[in-house]
Order: C-alpha cells, then sequence, then structure tokens
C-alpha cells in the first residue's frame, strides 16, 4: 500500500510542478496548437503536457515497484518509452497516419513478445474459452492498437481525455491493489496521479493539452491494464476472479473504445482511412446538443460509469449477453444525442438559400433605385 500512495503522490508532484515550466518553454518557442475548422478551441495554446505526464507516470512507477517482483516492467517501460517519442515528435513536426501506426506496432509487438502482455482466453465470449497462439497474439495486437488509438481520438474537449483516463485507471487500480497484482496497481495509481496534476492545467478552460504524447501513452497503457485486467480476473485461482471479465474490461473502457469503433467503423464503410478527421466523436454530438466543455466532459464520465456498474451487476449473465447488452445501451446513448441536435442544413441546401438571398437583395435593390427615379 505504501508503495502504490507514494507513487501516486510522487506522480502527481511531478506534473504538477512541470506543467507550468512546460507552458512557458511552449510559449517562448510558439509550440502551440493552432485552431482550425475540425477543433473546437479558439486560441492558440500548448500542446506538450503529455511530456508532463509522461515525467511523473515513468518516473513513479519505476521508483515503486520493487525490481525483484516484477519482470516484465522493463518492457513495458520500453513501450511507453517508444509511444512517448512518437508522441512528442508528432506534436511537434506532424506525423502521418502511416508513421504513427508502425510506431504503435513496434510499441505493441515489444509488450506482446518480451512483456506477455497478450491475450490467452475470451472466457466464454461466442462460446470461445483457450485461443490458439497466432491467434491470441493477433487480438493483442489489434485490442492494443485500438485502445492506444482511441484516447487520442476521444481527446477533442478540455479535460475530457484526462477525466476519462482518470476514471479508467482508478478502477483498474483498485480491482489490481484487491488482486495483489501491485506492479499493475503502481502503474495505475501513478497515472492517476500525474492526470490529476494535468487536469488542474487542462479543465476547462484549458492553459495546455496532453497532445499525442499524453492520450497516446494514455491509451497503450489502459491497453496494458485491460490485457492484464481479463486475464487475472478470469482466473479463477486468482486473488479476486470476476465473471465475464472481457465484458467488464471493456465496459471500464467504455465511451473511448465504443466511439473509436464506432467511427473506424462508419468511416471505412465510407472507403476512407479509419485515421481521416471528421466532426462524428460522441463529444462532437454533445458539443451540438449546446453542452460546454465541461459539461461534455462530466457526461461522458458519468455515462462510462453507469456502463461500469452496468457490467459488474449483470456479470452472473456471461460475457457474450453482457456484451451485447452494453454494446445495445452505447447504441441506444449514441442515437438519442445524434438525433437530439439541431439539424445542420446540406451544403444543397445551403446554396439555394444563399442564391434565394442574393436574388431578393438584387429585387430589392431595382426597386429602391426605381423609386428613387422618380
Amino acid at each position: 500500500m505504501d508503495n502504490i500512495l507514494l507513487s501516486a503522490a510522487l506522480a502527481f508532484l511531478i506534473t504538477f510542478f512541470a506543467i507550468p515550466v512546460i507552458i512557458q518553454v511552449a510559449k517562448d518557442k510558439k509550440l502551440f496548437d493552432e485552431p482550425d475548422e475540425r477543433k473546437v478551441h479558439k486560441n492558440v495554446i500548448p500542446t506538450l503536457g503529455g511530456l508532463g505526464i509522461f515525467a511523473g507516470f515513468i518516473i513513479a512507477t519505476l521508483m515503486g515497484v520493487p525490481s525483484a517482483i516484477s519482470s516484465e516492467l522493463q518492457y513495458i517501460a520500453a513501450a511507453t518509452t517508444v509511444i512517448f517519442f512518437l508522441g512528442i515528435k508528432d506534436d511537434i513536426l506532424i506525423l502521418s497516419a502511416s508513421k504513427k501506426f508502425i510506431g504503435q506496432l513496434i510499441a505493441a509487438g515489444i509488450l506482446i513478445k518480451f512483456g506477455g502482455i497478450q491475450l490467452t482466453n475470451m472466457h466464454g465470449f461466442l462460446g470461445v474459452y483457450e485461443i490458439p497462439h497466432m491467434a491470441g497474439i493477433i487480438i493483442s495486437l489489434f485490442t492494443i492498437i485500438v485502445i492506444t488509438n482511441s484516447f487520442n481520438l476521444i481527446d477533442g474537449v478540455d479535460g475530457l481525455a484526462g477525466s476519462l483516463g482518470l476514471l479508467t485507471t482508478l478502477v483498474f487500480g483498485i480491482y489490481f491493489f484487491y488482486a495483489g497484482q501491485l506492479t499493475f496497481a503502481v502503474m495505475a495509481f501513478a497515472l492517476s496521479g500525474s492526470i490529476i496534476g494535468f487536469l488542474i492545467y487542462n479543465f476547462s478552460p484549458a492553459k495546455i493539452f496532453m497532445g499525442d504524447t499524453g492520450s497516446l501513452l494514455l491509451g497503450l497503457v489502459n491497453a496494458i491494464l485491460v490485457i492484464k485486467f481479463i486475464n487475472v480476473a478470469g482466473n479463477p485461482a486468482s486473488n479476486f476472479p470476476i465473471e465475464a471479465a472481457p465484458a467488464i474490461g471493456f465496459s471500464i473502457l467504455m465511451i473511448p473504445l465504443f466511439d473509436t469503433l464506432r467511427v473506424f467503423g462508419l468511416r471505412i464503410l465510407d472507403r476512407r482511412s479509419p485515421f481521416s478527421p471528421d466532426r462524428t466523436h460522441v463529444h462532437h454530438f454533445l458539443l451540438a446538443l449546446g453542452l460546454s466543455h465541461r459539461m461534455v466532459t462530466i457526461t461522458c464520465v458519468l455515462v462510462n460509469m453507469l456502463f461500469i456498474g452496468m457490467a459488474f451487476f449483470l456479470r452472473g449473465f456471461g460475457t457474450t449477453l453482457v456484451l451485447g447488452l452494453l454494446l445495445i445501451s452505447a447504441f441506444i446513448f449514441i442515437g438519442i444525442i445524434y438525433y437530439s441536435r439541431p439539424k445542420q442544413k446540406d451544403s444543397a441546401s445551403v446554396n439555394v438559400e444563399k442564391s434565394r438571398i442574393l436574388k431578393s437583395h438584387k429585387v430589392l435593390k431595382l426597386a429602391t433605385e426605381a423609386i428613387e427615379a422618380e
């Protein structure tokens, strides 16, 4: 317990005191996020908050986990370092989607090959239990890539990605503490401490963004935690077994994960790259309803908590049924906020209306000239 509390406190202090320095350096070097038609902020804001999050997380984790009890920590540190340099380069110089994807594959490969972060059992999902080694590698790779990008894509509103990351890491941290998994408990609470230190400066109105450095780190660490959670919670011999572990793991990451899978699916159906930008994320729909950044964040966190509670209380029904109910509920939630938005006119109707206005102006002008001539 002492290791966990000290790691969380150390991570918070490092991040909290690092962020003002990072803001000042970013302003001096003009390292800003420029607003455009796709982004919701209107002012230039520094984007290197992830640097402070990473510093707090990695230092606190390495100091909090006793080296004698963790064989995978060095590989987790290596993978997070790869993601850190990938994110920091993208925040400063901008990386193509293909290069970011390759970097994520390298980090995921390190975790799977050397760190043993791999799914080996579906725990009854669609009637499947033990899965072949190669299938486990492919599923694990897909899981890590999708979750890593989910926090990157949900990071569109002040405090949203950080608040969701705080919720997920606290839930995972509490579980791993009771399950006796000190390494992962320390990791989760260290990231929680860093996120709290960051959110003080990021909650609306934001003074700094976490950028890709922070969002990719949040995604990667949560991918590690959820895979470990499924393996440990789904094992009846563990200290704290839980039924329908994959469904509960999915529910903990429900908002960022479901939103990413939904948006990826829509883009692929539209024959576009799944990484192509648009305004179809859940936070865009909530903003269209007139909610403030703060209310969007609070709404998403509360809904995610409801999904977690729902999955936990229904866990006795099995993985497949609980996952199905979660997905149906998520689609209902998205449908309600989507169809509640003020209807926006398409480009054709907008052009027709512009043409009508121009014609009326011309008629009014001619009538005015005729009256003046008389």
